[in-house]
């Protein structure tokens, strides 16, 4: 299973399956932050951007995905809510120092890759004595969805292909723990076509040798023990606590948000806002997609009431969603 929804999409935009014997099967699994942000999340996103004054920022994976009700923070701009695309916290920063009146709101989404960033952000502002800069903080860590993915054993895996970009932070000795507690191997992968194949030569070559280890296939990029100053940044401003997914329901000590410290940024305890019970779009296999268990293709949904045109569910929309690597690349 590959956990980045980066590598799903490289993986069939350059035929990588078509290229593997019929012994090798490739999962996709839930490294699409986007896509794992429960729907209850999404619905407070949305509840924020309408709140009397605010201006909510986000990346533009979020825009589009629809909440409750087929609601998206789209639809909320289209009626009026102040909502902007930035392509970093810094944005959101720049944008609190421009409207001093004004309360900003930044959707932390992403797994520890974003994470530090949104950390930089709340200490400089917090260095600027800034006080309408706010965080919802959705950032998710990925270990905690590996290991739920492997306790529940609705699939059997003989490998993982480690993400990239998250394993440049957190190291690639963050991964110990699958060959040490589970037995079984990992390769760190980059995002080129001969970045995967050597990953995925790596962990046959494991499985056939009966040996699990870490293999680090990117190391031009990914380090043992990763980047200390991001470390650093996310440890200072962060804590973990219980997250829900999208498909996995509540993963103990997988989420983060703002410490005590820095709770004034906290868009969660700054704002009264409440939301209706979340549900799920009528249909949507997502989290079934997200676990392994299910195909995109599999989706009755998929490809005909579900399209990137029109999205029943996050899979289908974002960049690293499973179900648009399917549905762009898929076929070919």
């Amino acid at each position: 299973m590959e956990f980045c929804g980066g590598h799903t999409h490289a993986i069939l935009r350059y035929g990588i399956p078509s290229l593997l014997p019929p012994t090798v099967e490739l999962l996709s699994g839930p490294g699409c932050p986007v896509c794992v942000t429960a729907a209850t999340e999404l619905d407070w996103a949305i509840a924020l951007s309408k709140v009397e004054g605010v201006i909510l920022t986000t990346f533009g994976d979020m825009i589009r995905v629809p909440g409750s009700g087929g609601v998206s923070l789209a639809q909320a701009k289209a009626e009026g809510a102040d909502v902007r695309v930035v392509y970093s916290p810094l944005d959101a920063l720049q944008i609190a120092r421009q409207n001093p009146a004004r309360r900003v709101v930044f959707l932390g989404v992403g797994f520890e890759t974003t994470a530090p960033m949104s950390a930089s952000a709340l200490l400089a502002a917090q260095a600027e004595g800034l006080e309408n800069l706010y965080l919802f903080s959705m950032h998710k860590l990925t270990p905690p969805a590996t290991r739920a993915i492997l306790d529940a054993g609705e699939v059997a895996l003989d490998g993982i292909i480690g993400p990239g970009h998250v394993t440049t932070v957190i190291g690639a000795d963050a991964w110990r723990f699958l060959p040490d507690e589970y037995g079984i191997p990992c390769a760190i992968a980059g995002f080129e076509p001969l970045d995967l194949l050597r990953a995925v030569l790596a962990l046959v070559e494991m499985v056939e040798a009966g040996r699990a280890d870490v293999v680090n296939a990117y190391a031009r990029t990914v380090r043992p023990a990763g980047n200390a100053s991001a470390q650093a940044a996310m440890a200072q401003v962060f804590e973990a606590v219980d997250a829900e997914w999208r498909g996995f329901g509540v993963i103990p000590a997988s989420g983060l948000r703002p410490r005590q410290a820095y709770a004034r940024f906290d868009a969660a305890r700054a704002f009264a806002v409440t939301v209706t019970p979340a549900r799920e779009p009528p249909g949507c296999r997502c989290g079934d997609v997200l676990r392994g268990v299910l195909s995109p293709p599999d989706c009755a949904l998929f490809g005909r009431l579900c399209t990137p045109q029109n999205p029943v569910g996050p899979c289908m929309v974002s960049a690293e969603g499973a179900c648009a690597a399917y549905y762009q690349y898929g076929g070919r």
